[in-house]
């Protein structure tokens, strides 16, 4: 009896860990994800919505912010998008990289809207940007790369970033009205450590301790549960 006890609590066990890994496994210092130089980028986040990732590399000296932000499309016909607004820390005044797939062996299409309201309009933006491309990665995730010119001594930007509904013929359909797509935005701080939006701001080697330490919890957890098992 004990022992048939004993097989359900460790298969039950097995399924909570094969749940929990892949979500602690997925923080940005896991993404193999390189600027325009094929170099790892100074500073990553966890963006604290919508389960999407900013890394970041920001440059006093010419003003410049190189970025990737990785997310994965709420549909295969879906869009992501990433903003700055120059202006206000709203959704509407961003000036996006939006960016969706185009087939299957082909590379993502990514355009700029200037958003006004809750109108998409294709456009120029309002500052200059250089190095614009978009990748498939694993996962069905698209890492939209740009980079963009910010004033000078500006020590924060206001980000914007969205996960939204379908692409019809190149026409993009409006994102979802749920909370995780209302707060998707923050201030991101260039010359810190941290973004007042709530995400998590790490360098790889932090993120990678915070990874070890929550596996490691997981792990010491399950040994008290199979030595419960066995004593039992």
């Amino acid at each position: 009896m004990a022992s048939r006890s004993s097989l359900l609590l460790i298969l039950t066990v097995a399924s909570v860990v094969s749940i929990i890994s892949p979500a602690t496994s997925q923080t940005c210092s896991t993404q193999n994800v390189l600027s325009a130089e094929k170099t790892p980028f100074q500073t990553c986040l966890d963006l604290p919505e919508l389960e999407s990732y900013l890394h970041y590399t920001y440059i006093a000296t010419n003003s410049s912010l190189s970025v990737a932000f990785v997310a994965a499309p709420s549909r295969s016909d879906g869009w992501i998008a990433w903003a700055i607004n120059p202006t206000a820390t709203t959704m509407s005044g961003s000036q996006a990289f939006l960016a969706y797939g185009s087939g299957a062996g082909a590379p993502p299409v990514v355009k700029t809207y200037n958003i006004t309201g809750h109108n998409l309009t294709e456009g120029k933006l309002a500052f200059d940007f250089w190095n614009l491309r978009a990748e498939a990665l694993n996962g069905g995730r698209i890492a939209i790369f740009a980079t963009v010119k910010v004033p000078a001594g500006a020590g924060s930007v206001n980000q914007v970033w969205q996960i939204g509904g379908n692409v019809t013929n190149g026409r993009v359909g409006v994102h979802p009205f749920s909370p995780p797509n209302l707060n998707s935005r923050a201030v991101l701080n260039l010359t810190g450590t941290t973004s007042t939006g709530g995400g998590g701001s790490k360098t790889p080697g932090n993120a990678g301790w915070m990874v070890a330490n929550v596996n490691l919890g997981v792990n010491l957890g399950i040994l008290v549960l199979l030595g419960t098992i066995i004593i039992f």
